[in-house]
């Protein structure tokens, strides 16, 4: 089980040696990407909105899917039962509309090499490099109208840094990469953009700090340059892309030092990547404007239990503790927010009032604060996930706090508008294919794949069919799954309900008994072919 070892810069003196969805699809061509949830071609900005390019305001509303900068590189839960497509298919199924990716430098080399893969499950995955997993994924990902942030992790899998260089990892390698990357997706609008460099912090103690600064103007420890060095060379062959940057945990770069009597050494720091203070200050210049989204990390006791979470007012004093670190740049107008990073395990009653209260600081509608949950990966050491051991079952604790403010990708997962070529079937009519994944003693899984070939939409959609007697389903996604005795009844969710003509639902799930295919397939009642 992987354990991210989130550990703060923002600790006192005194502990500083502790501190340590419904899938429709359709045949034919992509040729654009459809309005909605994540709007339509690259995002800008204009003070403390995300724009698209039709100048709609955008909220990105998503989750982390890590893996990829760990010695797997590539994602975890490849090895899981239930395919890279069908985990993808359940976060836009579930509203998750943006896929924030991890990954380390290691990851980029050449002669890197994916593991952790289930060759049953996820044979197409099979001998791929970690570079060609990723353009499967992100492919996948625009197919659903879904967006991605790749995310400069780790230098190493060997974990993280304070500062966004080491010896065996230089600047040079940073920006080098990031262009690469820059250029291998130039032109694909599903991907929006980088995060530069995971959660730089602080490292040793004041007054001879040796961690990421703010604006303290030492260039081989001030991140606010560092970040303009990398933005501005990503910016030099991908002008369209956002660029994410993170705060520092100490301003100064150091921890506090309360034993040496000199309060200048003192200062007030937050969560490694969460203190953005000094930002409004010393801002992020880059050579292309309307570029620029601050990305601050917040989490709960389950990382570490901070001061603020024992204090007499607390919940009341958050509102305070996020206008300082980082709140006021929305606030203000100066720039967006995406909160990177958030999460907890739910375990203490006060993280989930830190949640409750966590999103309704965020703000509800498309105005709101954008972000990314941690995480997709049920092996969070601190904070679990949202997915259970099998990948599958949803933490269904978490999701209802995070769903009202989550706004699905368009038409509910696709994301693109095709050109297709349907054949047959008036109104009504409708074809079936059913695909078994996966099967075990006592159970299986597998798809179900509807296909509207009427000459009108289903609006709402209902499928139902039939299983053998004593067959039960446990688990389904993209769509609403009920069962009466022999018949499951499947329809479509509020935020997508209709099934257009020629377009196709895929309805996975998982069930008890012998592995067998649904019978008896229908489309609001009329009988689908096979």
């Amino acid at each position: 089980m992987k354990r991210r070892n989130k550990v703060l810069g923002a600790l006192l003196a005194a502990v500083t040696a502790a501190s340590a969805m419904v899938a429709i699809g359709t045949t034919g061509q992509v040729t654009a990407v459809a309005a909605g949830g994540t709007g339509t071609g690259y995002l800008h900005t204009s003070g403390s909105r995300i724009l698209d390019s039709t100048g709609a305001t955008v909220r990105l509303t998503g989750i982390n899917w890590f893996g990829m900068e760990t010695d797997n590189k590539t994602f975890h839960g490849l090895w899981a039962s239930v395919t890279w497509r069908q985990q993808l298919d359940h976060m836009a199924q579930l509203g998750y509309n943006t896929l924030r990716i991890p990954f380390s430098n290691d990851a980029l080399k050449p002669d890197a090499r994916a593991t952790g893969i289930n060759d049953y499950t996820n044979p197409d995955l099979v001998g791929l490099s970690p570079l060609q997993i990723l353009d499967k994924v992100i492919d996948h990902v625009g197919q659903k109208g879904m967006r991605v942030i790749l995310d400069r992790h780790r230098p190493t899998s060997a974990g993280q840094s304070a500062l966004w260089y080491t010896a065996g990892v230089p600047e040079s390698t940073w920006i080098n990469d990031w262009k690469m990357l820059a250029q291998r997706y130039a032109g694909n609008t599903t991907v929006i953009g980088a995060d530069l460099h995971n959660e730089p912090h602080a490292e040793g103690t004041n007054p001879a700090a040796t961690g990421s600064c703010w604006g303290c103007g030492d260039t081989a420890r001030d991140w606010r340059l560092a970040a303009e060095r990398a933005g501005n060379a990503i910016l030099g062959v991908q002008p369209n892309w956002l660029i994410f940057v993170e705060g520092v945990s100490c301003p100064s770069g150091g921890l506090s030092n309360v034993w040496d009597g000199d309060p200048s050494n003192d200062e007030d720091c937050g969560w490694w990547g969460g203190n953005l203070s000094k930002a409004g200050e010393f801002p992020v210049r880059l050579s292309v404007p309307g570029r620029l989204v601050y990305s601050p990390h917040e989490y709960a006791t389950s990382v570490y239990n901070q001061p603020w979470f024992s204090a007499p007012n607390y919940p009341a004093n958050m509102p305070a503790i996020w206008d300082k670190y980082w709140g006021y740049l929305y606030k203000q107008n100066i720039a967006p927010l995406m909160m990177g990073e958030f999460g907890t395990t739910l375990a203490n009653p006060v993280d989930k009032v830190w949640l409750e209260n966590l999103m309704a600081y965020t703000g509800t509608g498309v105005n709101g604060i954008s972000f990314t949950y941690w995480s997709w990966n049920p092996n969070s050491g601190d904070t679990g996930g949202i997915v259970g051991d099998d990948w599958t079952t949803v933490n269904q604790a978490k999701q209802n706090i995070l769903q009202p403010y989550l706004i699905p990708p368009a038409g509910g997962g696709p994301g693109p508008t095709t050109t297709t070529t349907t054949s047959g079937g008036g109104t009504g009519g409708c074809k079936s294919a059913w695909k078994l994944d996966n099967s075990w003693q006592g159970g299986f899984q597998g798809a179900l794949t509807v296909t509207n070939t009427g000459t009108s939409a289903a609006n709402p959609w209902t499928v139902a069919f039939t299983l053998p007697s004593g067959v039960t389903i446990s688990n389904g996604w993209n769509g609403t799954f009920s069962q009466t005795g022999a018949t499951v009844t499947v329809t479509g969710p509020s935020h997508s309900p209709s099934l257009g003509a020629g377009a196709a639902v895929s309805l996975g799930f998982t069930a008890n008994g012998t592995a067998s295919a649904p019978s008896a397939v229908t489309l609001n009642q009329a009988a689908c072919t096979t």
